[in-house]
């Protein structure tokens, strides 16, 4: 059993990553799936959240994504991901923006509003300020 994982994300834009690492920690529908060397065989649907890799008792980087599946074999872990930004790479004024465009759209009582659209809007631009460091998890 090897120590390592191999770890690649890929959007419909980009490569966003291809790195080894010790564990990984993928947002699923189900809730979060922890991924180490040795790991069984398995698919499973990425939700929106915080992809979180690197060493099993050490720092982790961290990850935003939107949607998308994950298979984990042969200590391989491949994330195809609808939207994916590492932390570093997020642009918190940008994310900051569209969350408070979220916001004033959810508080506007005009009958054009899409609520619904609105709520993912907020959810994603929280996860990105998330991911970044600038909002708390809680």
């Amino acid at each position: 059993m090897a120590d390592f994982l191999q770890i690649e994300v890929v959007t419909p834009q980009r490569v966003v990553l291809r790195e080894r690492a010790e564990a990984v920690v993928v947002p699923s529908a189900e809730g979060y799936l922890g991924v180490l060397a040795g790991h069984a065989p398995m698919v499973a649907v990425v939700g929106l959240g915080i992809v979180r890799f690197g060493q099993f008792h050490g720092p982790k980087r961290k990850m935003a994504v939107t949607g998308g599946f994950m298979e984990v074999s042969g200590n391989r872990v491949t994330i195809l991901a609808d939207a994916a930004e590492l932390a570093e790479e997020i642009d918190v004024m940008r994310a900051r923006a569209a969350r408070d465009r979220a916001l004033e759209r959810l508080r506007s009582r005009a009958a054009d509003v899409d609520h619904a659209r609105a709520q993912r809007a907020l959810a994603r631009a929280l996860n990105r300020l998330r991911a970044a460091g600038q909002e708390s998890d809680a």
